[in-house]
């Protein structure tokens, strides 16, 4: 019997080098795949250590044994084997993948310390989990085929001496589980898709990369009855309805030359002459970087298109309450947003004209006497004239003054009811307006009382339904709360405005060796003032002093918050000028008489006139921007510190600005806004400035202008902005 022990070496054979024997060695014990020698009569007589885990058997049963003698438990397999060994042998000719043999996992561990293997089957055993020959079947999940087996394909070839003589069969067996693997997921992944094509509606169609058919679409033939040759002559454009040809074809050639999914809606032609409603989808395969074919599907959407047609007729007999609704919704999330009066008359009119055809509209308001009724326009505001052209008194006979007075709603569907309501043709503003037919007139009620009047008019006769009536009074209702809500507002907006500019300097000083300028942008989103300022005054030993801030929030409360810091800053700079010292001084105050929320951020610094030195302390604002006409623009490197009342030892930086030099300080509205964060913005604001010309660079006015022109080109301003730029001139000869 020939020695099974693989793990000591075999003495050497004759004609085989050291290398030929270190070869055979690794094949015996680290060869992944399976291999094993049987001699004329079916005997094993040779097995490396992969085969006998395969078959969870020992080398001594396995040896000098064929294999139905060892292999009891698994008798089909063992007469595979022994089928294939015989075919080999008696052909003399190979026996590639004869068959599979699937293992179940848990037969792989190997055996324990007694002698077990972690499938609970003794060495010399057959093991637990040998599943048979052949793939899972089709029930089995594809998570199990994955996770639990493995399978091994069997393949014999013939041995031969060198004489040609026949020694034997060689049996290969190599893990194809991976392979296996991916055919299971191939194959779920093709029923998958032919029965989603199958339960749906779908028709799928295959053209070559240029867009022509290549291969016959049986389902799409059955539905327009093509013959083959028709098809393939002029595929499923030809039946497409001639009105939309032009289209689809336009379409379809423009997305086969980009290689762009096409989709399109069309009419095709049945083979009973009617045509159904199809959509369109069809996506380029890829086969590396070259498109190999177009797959396009079909979908029959022609009960769609019917019941979208019936429920088009049925809205169209509820279009007109619907849209009353929507508008008036509308209406009501428009008006949420609107600050101004102006704005509020803007969404009244055109949401009412639209909703119910008016070919022209207006609002009044009541003056303070409550005599005046007087015309708003979207663009603007009341005139400020006691009595405009286009006032209207109260005590006249028009459409709006009868419905303030009466305090409910004016309708007149035709000239006769005007006049008989009114006694006559309506006078002033809309007298004018000979063509209009039919009109109607709301107040504007707020708390019970008028505040002004809504007006619409036709140029045909018409007649205003009830639905109409309740929708017109419930817009004047939401119109009135609107514009009691935006006056208010625009006197609060007015008050914090007279207050933020009456505590910015009313002039800056003039000096004979530095230029100053300064301008000042409220937000135009919400009209709202907020709490950037900038100062500049002579401090007692000549130098300047400079200061710009930005008081978080908008309002009245956060200009007043500005003024308190601006007249604290302005009393420590009295006392003890240096930055540093100012800057804590107000930390000390703010932390003292604001709340903890508040956020506020201050530069500040003071300038020799004389020399151009100056000392800069930074308590969070942006750094201030250098322009100089012989280098680069560039931002101050300075410490930009932390913001007001913040723990925080202040620090203070020296600078020199030299003649021609420009120092620019501003307030972060420049740089920053919705669609722009504040580094990019930094970035940008050099960029400008790098643009400036030389004449820009050499007067503040002119730079200041610039730098926000150019800023806030393109962006919606939601946020103050502030500039304070200080310019030393050129030394003359």
């Amino acid at each position: 019997m020939v020695s099974t022990d693989t793990s000591v070496p075999h003495p050497r054979v004759a004609g085989m080098d050291s290398s030929d024997i270190a070869l055979f060695e690794t094949l015996i014990k680290e060869a992944s795949i399976g291999f094993a020698f049987f001699d004329a009569k079916l005997k094993c007589r040779r097995v490396n250590e992969t085969l006998v885990e395969i078959h969870g058997v020992s080398a001594e049963r396995l040896i000098g044994r064929r294999p139905s003698e060892v292999l009891t438990d698994d008798a089909a397999t063992a007469a595979a084997m022994e089928a294939a060994l015989r075919q080999a042998l008696d052909e003399g000719q190979s026996v590639i993948d004869a068959f599979d043999l699937t293992v179940d996992v848990a037969r792989e561990g190997g055996a324990d310390e007694d002698g077990a293997n972690e499938g609970g089957a003794a060495e010399g055993e057959a093991g637990p989990g040998t599943v048979g020959t052949g793939a899972p079947g089709p029930d089995d999940s594809l998570s199990a085929s994955v996770d639990r087996t493995r399978h091994w394909s069997y393949s014999w070839f013939p041995s031969r001496g060198p004489d040609g003589k026949l020694l034997g069969i060689v049996l290969i067996v190599v893990d194809v589980s991976e392979r296996r693997r991916s055919e299971e997921i191939i194959r779920r992944k093709e029923e998958r898709y032919r029965s989603l094509v199958e339960a749906s509606s779908q028709v799928v169609w295959v053209t070559q990369p240029d867009g022509q058919i290549s291969d016959d679409a049986p389902e799409w033939r059955s539905i327009t009855g093509q013959s083959i040759d028709e098809y393939l002559l002029g595929g499923w454009l030809a039946v497409i309805h001639p009105e939309d040809r032009q289209r689809v074809e336009a379409v379809w050639q423009e997305c086969v030359q980009v290689n762009r999914v096409f989709e399109a809606n069309y009419r095709v032609r049945t083979k009973t002459g009617t045509y159904r409603h199809y959509d369109v989808r069809a996506v380029p395969i890829w086969r590396g970087e070259d498109v190999v074919e177009w797959v396009g599907a079909n979908t029959d959407v022609t009960g769609q298109r019917e019941a979208e047609e019936m429920r088009g007729r049925l809205t169209e007999q509820l279009s007109a309450a619907a849209l009353r609704t929507a508008r008036l919704q509308q209406a009501t999330s428009l008006l949420a947003e609107a600050l101004t009066v102006a704005q509020v008359v803007q969404v009244i009119t055109e949401v009412g004209r639209s909703a119910i055809g008016a070919d022209q509209s207006a609002v009044a308001l009541l003056n303070d006497d409550k005599l005046v009724l007087r015309i708003i326009t979207p663009g603007g505001t009341q005139e400020t004239a006691p009595v405009a052209p286009d006032d209207i008194q109260v005590s006249g006979q028009t459409v709006m003054s009868v419905a303030v007075r009466e305090s409910r709603p004016f309708l007149a569907e035709n000239p006769d009811s005007l006049r008989m309501q009114l006694g006559g043709d309506e006078p002033g503003l809309f007298g004018r307006q000979m063509e209009e037919r039919a009109w109607v007139g709301l107040p504007l009620l707020a708390a019970g009382a008028a505040i002004g009047a809504l007006r619409f008019s036709f140029m045909r006769p018409r007649e205003i339904t009830e639905e109409e009536r309740v929708f017109l009074e419930a817009l004047a209702g939401q119109c009135a709360l609107a514009v009691e809500r935006a006056l208010l507002f625009e006197r609060e907006h007015k008050t914090a405005e007279e207050l933020q500019r009456s505590l910015l300097p009313s002039d800056l000083p003039q000096l004979s060796n530095m230029q100053l300028a300064a301008r000042y942008h409220p937000a135009t989103r919400h009209v709202q003032v907020g709490g950037d300022w900038y100062d500049a005054f002579r401090l007692p030993d000549d130098r300047l002093a400079i200061a710009v801030g930005d008081v978080m929030g908008k309002g009245v409360l956060a200009a007043a918050g500005m003024g308190r810091v601006r007249n604290a800053l302005r009393a420590l700079a009295l006392n003890d000028p240096r930055p540093a010292a100012v800057l804590a001084g107000l930390d000390r105050l703010f932390s003292a008489t604001e709340d903890e929320e508040q956020f506020t951020t201050v530069a500040y610094a003071v300038i020799d006139p004389e020399t151009g030195v100056g000392v800069l302390s930074n308590a969070g604002h942006p750094p201030p921007l250098l322009i100089s006409p012989n280098a680069p623009a560039r931002l101050s490197a300075s410490e930009p510190g932390t913001p007001l009342g913040w723990p925080s030892q202040r620090q203070q930086t020296s600078f020199s600005i030299e003649s021609g030099n420009t120092v620019v300080f501003y307030s972060d509205g420049l740089v920053e806004n919705r669609r722009r964060g504040v580094d990019a913005g930094l970035d940008e604001l050099v960029g400008v400035a790098a643009d400036a010309p030389p004449e820009v660079v050499a007067d503040p006015e002119i730079i200041v202008d610039f730098l926000v022109d150019r800023m806030l080109a393109g962006y919606e301003q939601d946020d103050d902005v502030t500039v304070l730029a200080l310019h030393v001139p050129p030394k003359t000869a």
